[in-house]
């Protein structure tokens, strides 16, 4: 996915206007690579952001169907790639990646280092599953404090990363949103979340990571799903 390049400035903004009619139900801001959280908006719910962008980011709200937002107080920190998720109905996800710059600085000049290498993504479980079997994922946060939601996503490999479930604590109790086409997500009161597929395809492996929202700042865990081939090693073991 290209990047849309936005300049390091005072008020600069992020567009996330999705090009479709349709209800939106959630837009989630994650910063790249580490994918950690931004902000969410959710128009029932209402807007939770990470600690270090609290009380400088507003969502615009200018169309029913946007998630741009703009951000204030900025530092040299907040460049990079922001990666926008709007969740919509019935069309599904769409996503866009945004670059800050601060195109002020002269370009850096070619030392003949080697060009960045790909993204590496630190996982703390792997799972494998047979195809057509069945496998549970889940992120078993270590809990230090209180959880307020839990963002639950996939990036299949090679792509962005895509919501599939939200566990949210709300006034009367617990509230899920289950956006996966592939198996069933589930929240417990603990708000531990899992996601669980019948009958496993090739196309379910890649990374999953559960993104909490605690009152000691955001946490994630990520998890690696490998499904082999058959007639792979692990397929002729068990004969």
């Amino acid at each position: 996915m290209e990047a849309v390049s936005v300049r390091l400035e005072e008020g600069m903004v992020l567009n996330c206007l999705c090009p479709w009619d349709g209800n939106l139900s959630m837009v989630s801001w994650t910063k790249v690579p580490d994918k950690d959280p931004v902000a969410v908006f959710h128009p029932e719910y209402g807007v939770n952001f990470a600690h270090h962008y609290r009380e400088r980011i507003e969502f615009l709200r200018t169309t029913p169907m946007d998630g741009s937002i703009s951000m204030r107080n900025v530092t040299h920190q907040d460049i990079g790639v922001y990666h926008c998720s709007v969740q919509t109905f019935p069309q599904g996800p769409w996503t866009r990646n945004i670059q800050v710059e601060d195109l002020d600085e002269p370009p850096e000049e070619d030392n003949g280092t080697e060009p960045p290498s790909p993204e590496v993504i630190e996982t703390n479980t792997e799972l494998v599953a047979e195809p057509n079997n069945n496998v549970t994922i889940g992120c078993n946060h270590q809990h230090n404090g209180t959880i307020y939601q839990v963002i639950l996503e996939k990036m299949p490999h090679g792509q962005a990363w895509a919501i599939i479930g939200v566990c949210k604590k709300v006034e009367g109790g617990l509230v899920s949103e289950d956006y996966s086409d592939r198996g069933r997500v589930s929240c417990a009161d603990s708000l531990d979340v899992s996601l669980h597929l019948t009958d496993v395809v090739p196309e379910d492996a890649g990374f999953y990571r559960c993104s909490f929202s605690t009152d000691a700042g955001p946490r994630t865990t990520t998890v690696l799903l490998t499904v082999p081939p058959p007639g792979t090693k692990t397929d002729i073991m068990q004969h």
